[in-house]
């Protein structure tokens, strides 16, 4: 049996085939102009649009019959919340529900977060986490959040928000600093691999008030360092060694207060190497490979065979 994922973040196209043990995706990133920091959403679902054939086309050779696909999941909004959404969705969902009712199969809807959170227990190999209450960190460019997960019968699993950053996202304090150094957007590979060329110590005291961080210090530093001509090397590590401290200060408050949960780490930021080990090293933390924490549709591709599942179980 196989089970199909559709997710269209911001930046990625991206399609997923899940048979219960492998995970066959294709991915298209979205083009940003060189210098830009991002995209408008018209733009967005635009690229989606024509993109999503392709991805498709490049899946195809991994289904032997229409009919072994049993179900679709799809991530329709940003977070299970009310009021939740983001028009650059609509691409996925109409691929989706197109492919669904076509092949007669059920369509399933989650939250992109969702299936971030799905895509890095897969890749962990703790998909039995859903069975538990688990701490998970969500940091991407439009995300810098702790959550709370626990069992859910209707939706797997349900994240509440315990933890956030007030202002600027760890994403993009990486992508600004990053377009500031000349790098590509997004910038988190590149910027990662300047800091790693840095041998510069920064002792960092984190701006937390209460379990919330607040980054938008890092972009004001980033100016300052720039302006007096230091490395771009030594910015990079000080940009990323403040969204790590500020994430390790989070992850310590929250332990006092729930215990020790299992974390996980999902999101693109949680690639970064910097971010990784230290995490690793100090708590245990869980992280996806680089392919499953970067957008990805394997998260919904995953629903969609525990909601199956789960259905014909009931």
């Amino acid at each position: 049996m196989m089970f199909a994922g559709f997710d269209t973040s911001n930046y990625t196209t991206s399609a997923a085939l899940y048979d219960g043990e492998r995970i066959y995706q294709q991915k298209k990133p979205l083009e940003v102009k060189a210098g830009e920091r991002g995209l408008r959403q018209s733009e967005a679902l635009f690229q989606h649009t024509v993109n999503i054939p392709s991805v498709i086309r490049a899946l195809a050779g991994e289904i032997t019959s229409a009919g072994d696909i049993k179900a679709i999941g799809v991530s329709s909004k940003p977070r299970n919340l009310e009021g939740s959404y983001m028009p650059c969705f609509l691409a996925g969902v109409s691929a989706a529900s197109a492919a669904a009712s076509m092949l007669g199969v059920p369509l399933y809807e989650t939250s992109h977060q969702v299936g971030h959170i799905l895509a890095a227990l897969y890749s962990a190999d703790r998909l039995d986490l859903i069975d538990r209450p688990f701490i998970s960190f969500h940091i991407s460019g439009g995300t810098t959040e702790a959550l709370l997960v626990t069992p859910d019968n209707a939706d797997i699993i349900k994240a509440e928000i315990i933890a956030e950053s007030s202002d600027l996202k760890a994403g993009q304090a990486i992508d600004r600093t990053g377009v500031l150094l000349g790098l590509c957007f997004p910038c988190g590979g590149e910027l990662d691999k300047l800091a790693r060329e840095s041998s510069a110590e920064f002792k960092i005291k984190p701006s937390i008030k209460g379990f919330n961080c607040s980054l938008s210090g890092v972009e004001n530093k980033v100016k300052k360092m720039l302006s007096s001509g230091e490395s771009k090397r030594d910015i990079a590590k000080y940009a990323i060694s403040y969204i790590r401290a500020s994430l390790d200060e989070m992850t310590e408050r929250l332990i006092e207060k729930y215990g020790d949960l299992p974390i996980l780490f999902a999101g693109g930021v949680s690639c970064n190497s910097e971010i990784r080990s230290k995490m690793v090293q100090k708590y245990g933390a869980l992280f996806a490979a680089p392919e499953f924490s970067c957008d990805n549709a394997a998260g919904t591709a995953v629903f969609a065979r525990l909601k199956f599942e789960r259905e014909k179980g009931s």
